[in-house]
Formats: structure tokens, sequence, C-alpha cells
């Protein structure tokens, strides 16, 4: 079985620049184990090993020579690094100039995938981003963009979250990305959270559940799919890049707050799940983050939820797992809570050798080696990676924002505008605006889509009826509250907008006009432009609480 699958892998590889993306996408539904246990039969412990494993490296093509690839991973090329891990899978982002467009991006896809084939195992890789929308965009324009699942939130549509989903999975896969690190299924229960936020659907566990199931069925139409950050990242006061955040829930509250969105995401049979860095001292007094916890990953996931699936950390280069353990000992310890994938570790070569020797001297089995790469090999024969992991370079520009695609994200976006309030000044019937604010790029973005709908703006106007400004973290920041007061006391109708967290209207009053749009991106300035002019009317319903202020499920429509 094994030389046959590798037969047709060496076939496929040749068609490298021809094989269509998605033709095999569905197909087959279910990993049959057979197929995976002969594969698996013919493989190295080195090689076992290295499907654990899943990182960066630096270059827009897998045979670029970039010195980072040298001064971190001991190699050349992308191509090189994953030939000398044996690599299960790789990560794009803009910072490691993986992500320049759509065709740069398939072509890369290929190469690594080429690479991945001429080596080792011959086992296709899992190509993964955090394509969540909004907040965590890797891959923009042109591809079809959203505003991201708060965004979503707000417009209380699991058919439209479903829809956004399959068009951004749709396009990943035309690119060669084959896994998405989304939906976000925490429930952002804590308005100070530094880290979810915008990235949450909202702060009402069934709201996230309905979201999360919905985006599954979405990407899953085409891409290995990632619900995070178990056991539930919502109510963290601390950013887990840069500490390790403790949650005070005990158990009761989190099966009321926490556990149902991945309950939903494992109801819809998502492929993976990835773990959070923080730690629940109520659930699991050990003081180690969840990512390393055998009562969360393999009591709480595997045991009480009967998850079966893969589970990814998530980057091991963050400072959340790195403060109690070495970088040797913190893959074995993921490992042994019950990890699968084991996502950028500070030092690859490092991880690798410990993951090797912990099998060697009997930390790990071979066995448990086993039950990790048995189930990697069944999300990617699953998804349709081992059988399909080229994708068309020439057609590529063509299945990636196509005009349907972006229509039907304006029309979703147009849903997610929230009016909290209005004092009569909406729909704007002034003859000019002065638009200002939080972000240079916004605030030009807001006054181009503004005098698009007949209404003239300007970052720069001194004769102006209105004016609309944006705010981005004003809770937090004494300037841009101060900002929004002086505004209003010129007297002028003013309208604020809340661009990011939605709750900047509990921090400013005085504003009588306000509205949130939870994302800064192009097509929701686009969507806030056609509520202001009246083009479209206000359908978003808040989908958190906002102290203070305003409640969940507000929103003015007219």
């Amino acid at each position: 079985m094994r030389r046959t699958v590798v037969a047709l892998l060496a076939g496929l590889a040749a068609m490298a620049t021809t094989v269509p993306a998605g033709a095999a996408d569905a197909q087959p539904d279910q990993a049959r184990p057979n197929q995976v246990g002969a594969l698996m039969r013919g493989m190295t412990l080195a090689e076992k090993v290295g499907q654990l494993f899943m990182t960066y490296g630096y270059g827009p093509t897998a045979g670029t020579v970039d010195a980072r690839n040298q001064s971190e991973f001991g190699v050349d090329t992308p191509a090189q690094l994953v030939q000398k891990y044996h690599l299960g899978g790789v990560i794009y982002f803009a910072w490691s100039d993986n992500v320049q467009n759509p065709t740069q991006i398939a072509g890369l896809s290929n190469g690594l995938q080429q690479a991945a084939l001429s080596s080792g195992a011959h086992i296709p890789l899992l190509i993964s981003t955090d394509q969540e929308e909004g907040l965590v965009t890797r891959i923009g324009a042109p591809a079809t963009t959203f505003p991201g699942s708060m965004a979503l939130g707000a417009t209380r549509s699991t058919a439209d979250a479903e829809q956004a989903a399959a068009i951004t999975g749709r396009e990943l896969r035309a690119m060669g990305v084959n896994m998405n690190n989304a939906p976000d299924s925490d429930v952002n229960v804590n308005p100070a959270n530094p880290v979810i936020g915008v990235r949450s659907f909202g702060a009402d566990p069934t709201l996230v559940s309905n979201m999360v199931s919905a985006q599954v069925k979405g990407y899953q139409q085409s891409v290995v799919t990632t619900s995070k950050h178990f056991p539930g990242h919502g109510d963290a006061a601390t950013d887990s890049h840069t500490g390790l955040p403790v949650i005070d829930h005990d158990k009761a509250t989190w099966e009321k707050i926490d556990a149902p969105p991945f309950r939903a995401a494992i109801k819809a049979g998502v492929d993976v799940i990835m773990s959070a860095h923080i730690v629940f001292p109520k659930i699991d007094p050990s003081g180690d983050p969840s990512t390393l916890s055998p009562t969360v990953l393999t009591g709480m996931l595997r045991d009480e939820l009967d998850y079966r699936g893969v589970v990814i950390t998530d980057s091991l280069q963050m400072a959340g797992v790195r403060q109690k353990y070495s970088d040797a000992e913190i893959p074995v310890k993921a490992l042994q809570a019950g990890a699968d994938m084991l996502l950028m570790p500070q030092n690859v070569g490092t991880a690798v050798d410990a993951v090797i020797n912990a099998v060697e001297t009997g930390q790990l089995s071979e066995q448990r080696i086993d039950q990790s790469v048995a189930r990697i090999l069944a999300a990617k024969l699953r998804r349709g990676v081992l059988f399909n992991p080229f994708v068309n370079v020439d057609t590529v520009a063509k299945k990636v924002g196509t005009a349907p695609s972006l229509a039907t994200a304006q029309r979703i976006t147009d849903k997610s505008v929230t009016v909290l309030s209005n004092d009569g000044t909406l729909p704007l019937k002034a003859k000019s605006v002065l638009v200002t604010g939080w972000g240079v790029t916004t605030t030009q973005t807001l006054a181009d889509a503004l005098t698009a709908q007949g209404i003239p703006a300007s970052k720069t106007a001194t004769d102006y009826d209105a004016i609309v400004v944006t705010t981005n973290g004003a809770a937090t920041d004494p300037a841009q509250r101060q900002r929004v007061r002086d505004l209003v006391a010129t007297g002028k109708p003013v309208i604020a907008v809340g661009v990011g967290n939605p709750y900047d209207p509990g921090a400013i009053p005085e504003a009588h006009t306000w509205i949130d749009t939870y994302s800064y991106t192009a097509v929701s300035m686009r969507s806030l432009a056609r509520v202001l002019a009246g083009v479209v009317g206000p359908r978003g319903k808040l989908p958190v609480d906002i102290p203070n202020s305003y409640s969940f499920g507000t929103g003015l429509t007219w």
C-alpha cells in the first residue's frame, strides 16, 4: 500500500502546476485506518516525530535563500527545512515573507509540497495560516476579506458565518493553504481581555457555539479546520504571548461559559483543536499551562468531551508556555499531556531531538507517537491533502477575490454595523463631513467611502456640518477620550465609531451617537459609510455587554 501511495504522490509531484485545487477535497470523506497504517509502517522514528512539528520558514519561495533560515534552523531555504526535519506542517506569516500575493503563495505551497514528497516518508504537508479574518488576517487583498468574528456575531446569522468561512476556506485552498487556524472559539466575557476581544464571536456561549459550528462546517468544505484556544481564553486578563494568564473559573463555570463552543465544534466534526497557554487553578492546581496539562488535554478534552481529532499546541515560542520548563522539556510534556502537533517550538532542532530522545529513553513510548501520527495523517487524508497537495498556479488569480465573493463579503459586513445610540444625526444629512480619530488608513478609507456615497468627506476639512470620529481602545487611552469630548464641545453633530473592541462607548458617554463596527478593515469602513449615508439600514446587534452602558442585543434599526 505504501509503495502505491508513494507512486501516486510522485505522479502528483510532476503535475504540480496543473492539478487544480479542491478536486479531491471531499474524497475520501472518512480516513480509513488501513490507509493510515500502511503509510506509518514504512516510516522511521525520525520521520514520525517530524510529522508532529509545524513551524515557519523564511522566504516567498521554497528555494529562497534567507540568512534567517540558517541562523534559526541551520539550513538555507524553506525546502531544506522541511526535508531536514521531515516536518508534518508549515505555517505562513507576513513577517516570514510568505504571503505577498495569491500567485506567489500558491508557488510557495507547491514548492514546499514538492520538498516534502521528495524526501523521507513522502508525506504531503499541512500548510496553515491564521486567517480568522478581521483583526487576525494573514492574507489580505486581493483575497476576499471579512470583518472578523465579533462582527459576524453582531449579524446573528449562522448562514452568513458559514458562507464567510466557505469563501475563506476555498480561497486558502486555491493558494495551497490546506489548513486554517480558525475559528476562534473563545467566549469573550472579559472586556479587558488583551488578546481575544473581537477575535471572539461574543460574550454569550450559545451565540459563540452556534457561530463556531457554522464556521467549522464552512471551512471544512475545503481545509483542515482548527477550533481554538482550549479550554477557553475568553476571560484572560493577560496576553499569553507575553505572560501566563490565570483564569479563575471553576469546573461548573467552565462547563457553563467556556466548554459549549468546543462541544459544538466537536459535534460539527472539527479536525483540530488548539490548546491555550493558560492556567485554570481551580480545575488543575499544578500550575502548568493547559498545553502541558494531562488534566486538561486528556482528562477534559479527550475523556470528558470525547474528542478524537488532532490536538495542536499554540505557538511554543509564547511566554505563557515557557515560564516553568526548558525548550527541550516543553515538547515532551505537551505530548505527555495529550497534544499531537507541536507548533513553532523555540528551537526546532532541540525540540525534535528531545522527543526522539524521550522515546529512546522510555519517557514516551513509540506507541504514543504513533497515536499522534495516525491522527495527523487521518486529518490529511480526510481533507484530501494526501492525494491532492498541489494547486494550479496559473489559475489561482481567477479563484481568489472574485467579484461574487467580494460582493458577498460586502453584503454580510453591511449587516454587522451596530448603531447603539442616535441623537437624530443618522442617517447623515450633512453636506460636508470631517472624518478624524484613530487610524490614518482607517479614517482615509472611511472618508473616501463616504464621498463615494455622495457625502463629501475629508480628514482636513475646515468647513463641515458633521464630524465622524473613530476610536480603538479608547477605554484605556485618555487621549482618545479627550479628543472625542473636545469634538462634542464644538457643538457640531458628532458620530463616534468604535472600530476595534466594542467597549469604547461605555468610556465616553459625552458622545450621544455611537456605532460599533468591531473592525477597521476596508470592507467594514465601506459598510459603515453605507449606513451613515442611509444606503442601508443598520442591522447589527451587540454581541457583548458594555459595562455600565449598553447591554447584549442592543442595536437600533430603521
